[in-house]
């Protein structure tokens, strides 16, 4: 096949059939969608080249440059089509989570600008998020950027509806699709995709899969975080799923040991479709068929895998370490209510305030005195040791709460007088507690 622009690759990706003997289904038979295969690695191609499609010729000719909030698979598509058009590339994101992709931005010479932490405990009421941050900037230099706003753009939507679902009825030979799996980030994908294969079967039933709280897996949200998405439609989803970083590792040890290089948000999405496809197997007495979709390829993602997973790469993991706290060390967990809180920081040993948000939700508001250290970098430091005195009281805030509380379970093991927050930083913020801001804003 001859062709003569990357971008005419976009698309036409495979329909795998999986076989059974790998998910043990009986009546439903299991397809992967291989948006992996896209020339630039994702299904973020096809979005990414709907939106610039007509708008990259004209930022050509304004000397304009593209920017977009994006945690890896839409910067990369964007940045290599507008190298492409000779169109300088900016992102803006809090949640480039792995190194290869940021050096992979950095080799396509994409402007990066990166407020670590924030994706790790997200503030609701942060009103410094690097979308509105983007807003900011793009109304300060009129003229100068184009904002593709993928997270409300309905082009993303588009993408998918023209695109990936009459794909994947064509490959079906126009069979209904019973059950669509896909992981939940802009949801430009599940949303697109599921909305065109309904046009066959107003009774397929989609499945959307997000992050366990707490847990950072590429590509996909967890429930808290969908806030933000505007393209986000709760009542299309008739079941949300949440996986952990260990379940879509397991899913991407089993997909590419097949033969499919699949990343986090492929694995993640596999483990759903197997482990609620499991349930409603047992229940069918007619043959279904069901597809989840392969977002993006294993080799961008090998640092995350050996972060997490260490003893695939023949290392032996930390047993003792915040990350490997269980549910029911969490439920124990020490909290304080904000009054009881302040009286406990007031009373006896000196005490800390150790904050886990990100950079800008913090200057933007916090307890007086406290320091910054996002949940990311305080799993990373505590892996060299505790970073606390014994003579001193640790209070751990995160917005809500939770994953304050699981630092607190870690530490009190090691002999730190600590607790959490109860109801974290927005608790504190509504009772009328004191707060303290940053004399000055990030621009």
């Amino acid at each position: 096949m001859l062709v003569k622009k990357m971008t005419d690759l976009i698309g036409r990706t495979p329909l795998l059939e999986i076989d059974p003997s790998v998910h043990g289904l009986k009546n439903i038979t299991l397809y992967a969608k291989l948006e992996h295969l896209n020339p630039f690695g994702s299904l973020k191609d096809r979005p990414a080249w709907k939106i610039l499609q007509g708008q990259i010729a004209g930022a050509a000719a304004l000397d304009q440059t593209v920017i977009e909030s994006s945690s890896g698979n839409m910067a990369k598509a964007m940045s290599i089509i507008c190298n492409m058009h000779g169109v300088p590339f900016r992102v803006v994101t809090s949640r480039i989570q792995v190194r290869e992709v940021k050096q992979m931005l950095q080799l396509l010479g994409a402007e990066v600008t990166e407020f670590p932490g924030m994706s790790s405990c997200p503030d609701p009421s942060d009103p410094n998020n690097p979308i509105a941050w983007i807003e900011r900037l793009v109304a300060a230099e009129p003229g100068k950027y184009v904002h593709t706003t993928q997270f409300t753009n309905e082009m993303n939507t588009a993408a998918h509806f023209d695109g990936t679902g009459p794909e994947i009825l064509a490959d079906l030979g126009g069979a209904p699709v019973d059950y669509f799996i896909a992981g939940m980030g802009t949801t430009g994908s599940s949303r697109g995709t599921s909305e065109f294969l309904r046009l066959h079967n107003d009774k397929l039933q989609l499945i959307g899969v997000v992050a366990k709280k707490g847990d950072g897996v590429p590509g996909i949200r967890n429930a808290d975080e969908m806030f933000e998405v505007g393209l986000f439609r709760k009542e299309l989803y008739q079941q949300i799923v949440e996986v952990s970083i260990d379940d879509a590792i397991d899913g991407i040890v089993t997909l590419t040991r097949m033969g499919v290089l699949a990343g986090p948000t492929s694995g993640a999405a596999f483990t759903a479709a197997v482990k609620r496809l499991r349930e409603i197997d047992a229940t069918l007495t007619e043959p279904k068929k069901a597809v989840f979709i392969v977002n993006d390829r294993v080799e961008w993602y090998l640092s995350y895998l050996q972060k997490y997973r260490p003893q695939l790469f023949g290392v032996e993991a930390r047993k003792d370490s915040p990350r490997n706290v269980n549910a029911g060390q969490v439920s124990k967990a020490k909290e304080l209510a904000p009054a009881a809180a302040e009286k406990w920081l007031a009373g006896g040993k000196s005490a800390l305030v150790v904050d886990l948000r990100g950079a800008l939700a913090f200057k933007a508001g916090r307890i007086a005195g406290s320091i910054n250290l996002p949940t990311e970098q305080l799993d990373d430091l505590a892996e060299w040791g505790v970073p606390f005195s014994q003579d001193q009281r640790v209070l751990f805030v995160c917005p809500v709460g939770d994953q304050s509380k699981r630092f607190v379970a870690y530490f009190a093991s090691k002999g730190i007088d600590c607790a959490s927050l109860k109801g974290g930083f927005i608790a504190w913020r509504d009772a009328g507690k004191p707060l303290q801001k940053s004399v000055s804003a990030r621009k």
